[in-house]
């Protein structure tokens, strides 16, 4: 302890002896702790670990300053995700199945526009509330319980992350033989004892790798100007390389003449079977659409419904109806349409001409911006933003993206993708689930609370206004809402038997089930939500309006949160430390007021 003197004050002995505790604390930690208060992350209101995963920066609702994306921005942005590998060939279903190329194009229509609609209806709670999914869901499923459907995107974003980095590799690969060789693929020495990997696969997966970390660093206001730069470039190059493909194949080929081969009760079931895929490839990206939406600069009509429900169906058929003509082109050169634009791209480098190293190179690289926009809007950025709501002491967004990329290469979806031939079909079926969540929170805003929402309720175990009254969306002591559960469940048990099926194999289970299956989005979302919602009505929920069945009333305010924090915590304000609503924040004396 330090000695004083007569003259010394009190308040020189506390912060001697403050330092001298900070001292030793500093001696006696060991490297561990050392390590884990450097990835800390900064909390200057020191907060405790309940109320950092409650509120924290990276989930606050977005104030004015951060919401930067205009209606432009979200067309850029739909026009930049649509054009990759997987939209490409997604027609490749239905034709390779006995429809024409028409009715496959119509289903992709259909599908899309389908897809507009629920990014619409997700996105909105977003746009009025500036919240994210982590938040938007504990409305709905509880404050603690809205942990499962974040892990269950989470779990998801970091496994397609992976899997579309392995997808978009040959991009490098096709790059590197063009500059180095037309048979490089062949020629590299392979030193990896894998079956499913060589060493020239493993290198184009490392680089397309690399090439993303360093778009991981921005944060997700600023990331729209990627969009906006891969709405300019990936369309043209998609073009240019169909103009290409047609012009080497004199005309447009085969497949666009073709009958179908398919009976009207057939012809039905995969014409809806190709509308769901569509779907099914969408369903991670309508369940988190909030994490987009709360950076919408004003609630206009159109930022609610048009830009969705114009921009996607229109941008990811043009991009479809592509993928078909250059694919029945593909069968004029080749003898079989070839469904992977990269494999017809590494045909083109069986004549090894300059012009057509350069055309190669130049639309691998179209390609790898293609999947790279993809990867981070569908994925990284998800995954980051998500995470937060679960480990927020050590992971914002940037650090959330970094460690998806990270565990990226511990999924070595390498293996995943060779080793199973229904692994890429059972990532698409896990639509079933993520379906049953998004029927349950839009029950819930849209029928339940007719858009009705107390933010602060949503960020605090108890009322910010009466603490002894607990938050409208704890529900109870473990914040968990039964009624969703049940709903949750509800929802997935229609599609449980036929998602068996189609992944172990249709002859496994009941046709009846198969066909139940192929509606599975809808089955999912239409049947949590009724579930959900007679629940509600004979379980009734606290924090609601009180309004009738089917009366047309609606709840729903633009909500003003730049002084949140505010609002949140309170000013109480005693000598020596300022009372923040249920937090306490150390001040000195010339902060009291």
């Amino acid at each position: 302890m330090s000695k004083t003197t007569p003259s010394t004050s009190i308040v020189e002995v506390l912060d001697n002896t403050s330092i001298e505790y900070e001292q030793n604390d500093k001696e006696e930690k060991s490297w561990w702790k050392k390590v884990v208060d450097y990835l800390e992350v900064d909390n200057p209101g020191g907060l405790t670990n309940t109320q950092r995963f409650l509120f924290n920066h990276d989930l606050r609702p977005v104030e004015a300053a951060r919401r930067q994306w205009s209606w432009y921005n979200y067309a850029f942005f739909w026009i930049a995700d649509s054009f990759n590998i997987n939209t490409w060939m997604i027609a490749s279903t239905g034709v390779q199945q006995g429809m024409t190329w028409w009715q496959t194009w119509l289903s992709v229509w259909v599908g899309y526009f389908l897809c507009g609609i629920f990014v619409s209806i997700s996105a909105r709670i977003g746009v009025v509330n500036h919240i994210s999914f982590p938040i938007g869901v504990r409305a709905s499923f509880g404050i603690f319980f809205a942990a499962w459907p974040v892990i269950n995107r989470v779990v998801m974003s970091c496994v397609w992350y992976s899997v579309q980095s392995m997808v978009a590799a040959p991009c490098m690969g096709l790059m590197l033989r063009s500059i180095f060789g037309q048979h490089l693929d062949e020629t590299m020495p392979n030193g990896i004892n894998n079956p499913n990997l060589t060493t020239f696969q493993f290198l184009s997966f490392f680089l397309f790798w690399l090439f993303q970390l360093p778009f991981l660093w921005f944060p997700p206001h600023k990331i729209r100007h990627l969009f906006t730069a891969k709405a300019y470039i990936v369309p043209v190059a998609g073009v240019a390389f169909l103009v290409w493909t047609l012009v080497k194949a004199h005309g447009a080929g085969p497949v666009i003449r073709k009958k179908s081969t398919l009976g009207s009760h057939d012809l039905a079931w995969t014409f809806v079977e190709s509308t769901m895929n569509a779907l099914a490839n969408f369903a991670t990206l309508i369940t988190n659409a909030p994490d987009f939406s709360r950076f919408a600069d004003k609630p206009s009509f159109s930022m609610k419904y048009v830009v969705q429900t114009v921009s996607i169906p229109l941008c990811f058929s043009i991009t479809s109806l592509i993928g078909i003509l250059v694919s029945s082109a593909s069968e004029s050169l080749y003898g079989e349409p070839t469904w992977n634009p990269l494999d017809v791209l590494g045909h083109f480098l069986d004549n090894y001409s300059a012009g057509n190293r350069a055309g190669v190179f130049l639309l691998g690289f179209a390609f790898a911006i293609a999947q790279l926009g993809t990867n981070i809007s569908a994925n990284s950025l998800s995954f980051g933003t998500d995470v937060t709501s679960l480990l927020p002491n050590y992971l914002t967004i940037r650090r959330g993206s970094y460690l998806c990329a990270i565990l990226a290469l511990v999924v070595q979806p390498w293996n995943l993708t060779s080793s199973s031939s229904n692994f890429t079909t059972y990532l698409s079926a896990y639509s079933v689930f993520l379906s049953s969540i998004v029927g349950v929170i839009c029950c819930d805003y849209y029928y339940v609370r007719r858009g009705y929402l107390k933010l602060t309720h949503l960020y605090s175990l108890f009322a910010p206004e009466d603490k002894t009254q607990p938050s409208y969306y704890r529900y109870n002591k473990i914040g968990l809402n039964p009624r969703a559960l049940i709903a949750y469940l509800c929802g997935i048990l229609p599609n449980i038997v036929g998602f068996v099926g189609q992944v172990k194999g249709q002859d496994s289970v009941p046709i009846g089930a198969i066909e139940v299956y192929r509606l599975n989005f809808f089955m999912g979302f239409f049947s949590s939500g009724i579930v959900y919602a007679l629940l509600c009505y004979f379980w009734p929920v606290n924090g609601v309006p009180e309004v009738r069945p089917f009366e047309k009333k609606w709840f729903e305010e633009f909500q003003d949160v730049e002084n949140f924090e505010e609002e949140l915590q309170g000013h109480i304000v005693h000598e020596g430390v300022e009372q923040v609503g249920s937090y306490s924040t150390a001040v000195t004396k010339k902060d009291i007021v």
